[in-house]
């Protein structure tokens, strides 16, 4: 009686314990489906790279809900998200975290595509693949309106001063994003005091008004940004600007090698007109939150 008693309850936990594992791998299934398999369409930024992207508490002007979170993401880059997703017919899903970590998150299939504002530099394509371009900008430095360096250039109600050249920002303190082509053209200008990388935008935009630098370099959507969301700002196009290819001043949509939807979503964005592009641009940027 004993014995079959006890091989009884060895025969239940060995149906649940099989249970579970089978439970475990359709998670696991679940959580890496990727292309055709998966009716989400999940895309990594970091919310908070206006105008191509950023956070905000509602929905207003088409943001969509942030994976995980309260809050919503608006954008360019949400723009033309919401477009992609549409014509794929899927849902799509918004996945917020830092920049280091959305090359890694593609790569280990926890999201299916980066729409961040990225660049398609060669670097990069070493280890993930890109579509076809969706915005094509050039590289501008933010400064104050009473910065000594464009006291000569600058006249009240310009919406940018226009130099000559790079090289008249001669010993200024100037900074980029960490890990973008942004911060390495710094290094073009001779004599420069090329400061410490910073994060992302917001906390340029308060260096800089705090006086910490003299500026930073952006592309041109940004340069629009800072100064219509903050009076004391501009920004400086160059004749001889930073060189460049131009690659790095371009946005792509990074996938993995050999995505099988790549061709679909480069006929997608081949749809969307350069007079359509720059309109999403012109009210991505009107309706970007005020920096703090």
């Amino acid at each position: 009686m004993n014995k079959r008693f006890v091989l009884m309850i060895v025969a239940i936990f060995t149906t649940i314990l099989l249970a579970a594992c089978g439970s475990k791998d359709a998670d696991d299934s679940g959580d890496k489906a990727t292309g055709d398999d998966s009716k989400e369409f999940r895309v990594g930024m970091e919310a908070d790279y206006p105008p191509y992207n950023w956070t905000q508490n509602d929905d207003a002007n088409g943001a969509v809900a942030i994976k995980g979170s309260k809050e919503f993401a608006g954008g360019y880059d949400i723009a033309f998200a919401k477009k992609v997703a549409d014509e794929l017919g899927k849902e799509l899903v918004i996945v917020k975290m830092g920049w280091d970590g959305l090359v890694p998150a593609l790569q280990s299939n926890k999201i299916d595509a980066i729409m961040a504002g990225m660049s398609p530099t060669k670097e990069r394509k070493k280890t993930i693949d890109f579509t076809d371009i969706y915005y094509q900008s050039d590289f501008v430095l933010v400064v104050r309106k009473d910065s000594d360096y464009i006291k000569d250039q600058y006249k009240e109600g310009d919406k940018f001063v226009e130099m000559d050249s790079i090289q008249a920002f001669k010993g200024a303190k100037l900074t980029g994003q960490l890990n973008t082509s942004h911060y390495d053209v710094i290094d073009q200008i001779d004599g420069v005091k090329k400061e410490t990388a910073m994060d992302n935008f917001s906390a340029q935009r308060v260096a800089l008004q705090s006086g910490k630098i003299d500026g930073y370099v952006s592309e041109r959507p940004e340069g629009i940004s800072a100064s219509q969301a903050l009076e004391d700002f501009t920004y400086v196009v160059f004749k001889d600007g930073f060189k460049a290819d131009p690659t790095e001043s371009s946005i792509a949509v990074g996938l993995r090698k050999d995505d099988p939807d790549k061709d679909k979503i480069n006929e997608i964005l081949q749809g969307i007109s350069e007079e359509e592009r720059q309109q999403i641009m012109e009210d991505a940027i009107q309706q970007q939150p005020s920096a703090q």
